[in-house]
């Protein structure tokens, strides 16, 4: 069941979107853009009211035939689920009466519910609403990358660093690059086809590319910057090392399973041990398969030690 927001954390979560939206839109002047939140006016519905007003002009049989109610079915579909295209649609109603908003725009996989509205306002008799879809970003397996999905990206800097947004595009699957660079770059068409067409090893050129352009355009050109040095210098042994997260331990004489668990990659003594008896951690490109292993000055002989979990997350440990 999903936890209520308080009036604050509400308030809290659109100051955020904001600070992330502004880098594209502009919320002054002409047109400027404004965001709502739509419990402002879900939360004052009354129940009968809105199913009998809203809920008479749907039908059941043909939200069920949607691909998104279709899927739904095979493990289970909640009347709050099924409630959900009711409430979409109800949104853009609102704001097509109050703020004139002609056209909603959203993922492919949102297609049905933003139909819904535009059908839903054309049955009170207007014309003049649209819907538009965009291909999805997805993870790696395929799944949407979206906020209750594992493995979500963050463009806010606290919850994933540029660095670490950096990484991700950097270690992108080479399927995937020209797709990247398509939707989420400006660069000329022509040097998107010229990148996508190299092979084997000089394919990591173009991710490099998509890294940094994607990287820039999120969090500027000077922390894009720092996150390719800091790439840089872990797999080329060139650049800087100052802009890679970094974690100051307690003390450097710990164990393995405590340095692991500082810096987050693994939340348990459990999920930890794991790790390392499946060879999964190097301190200082040494395997350490030791789940006794104690970390000791040695290990930090240049200043600091290089935690890395697989090929692809590292950790500076300093203390």
């Amino acid at each position: 069941m999903r936890k209520m927001l308080s009036r604050e954390e509400i308030n809290h979560n659109v100051a955020c979107i904001k600070k992330q939206v502004e880098k594209f839109v502009s919320f002054e002047g002409e047109n400027a853009a404004i965001i709502v939140n739509n419990a402002d006016w879900l939360l004052d519905l009354k129940f009968v009211d809105f199913v009998r007003e809203i809920g008479s002009l749907f039908s059941v049989n043909k939200m069920l035939a949607a691909e998104c109610y279709k899927q739904r079915l095979e493990t289970g579909l909640t009347f709050f689920e099924m409630s959900y295209m009711l409430m979409q649609s109800y949104d853009f109603l609102y704001l097509y009466n109050k703020y004139g908003c002609k056209l909603q725009m959203g993922g492919n996989d949102q297609w049905s519910n933003i139909i819904g509205g535009v059908e839903l306002i054309r049955k009170i008799g207007k014309e003049d609403s649209y819907g538009l879809t965009f291909k999805l970003l997805t993870t790696k397996e395929g799944k949407k990358m979206g906020k209750t999905e594992k493995g979500a990206l963050w463009l806010d800097p606290a919850k994933t660093s540029p660095y670490e947004f950096y990484q991700y595009w950097r270690n992108i699957e080479d399927s995937s690059v020209e797709t990247v660079l398509k939707m989420l770059t400006f660069l000329p068409i022509e040097q998107i086809n010229e990148l996508a067409n190299l092979k084997d090893e000089k394919i990591n050129e173009a991710k490099k590319v998509a890294a940094y352009e994607i990287t820039k355009l999120i969090h500027g050109k000077e922390e894009a910057k720092k996150a390719e040095e800091a790439s840089s210098a872990l797999f080329s042994g060139s650049g800087s090392l100052d802009n890679m997260p970094t974690v100051n331990l307690d003390s450097m004489n710990i164990s393995i399973l405590d340095a692991i668990i500082q810096t987050g990659i693994a939340p348990s003594k459990g999920q930890t041990r794991t790790l390392v008896t499946q060879d999964g951690i190097s301190l200082n490109d040494e395997k350490i398969s030791d789940v006794n292993y104690q970390l000791s000055d040695k290990d930090f002989s240049q200043g600091y030690a290089i935690l890395k979990k697989g090929k692809k997350v590292f950790y500076k440990l300093e203390k």
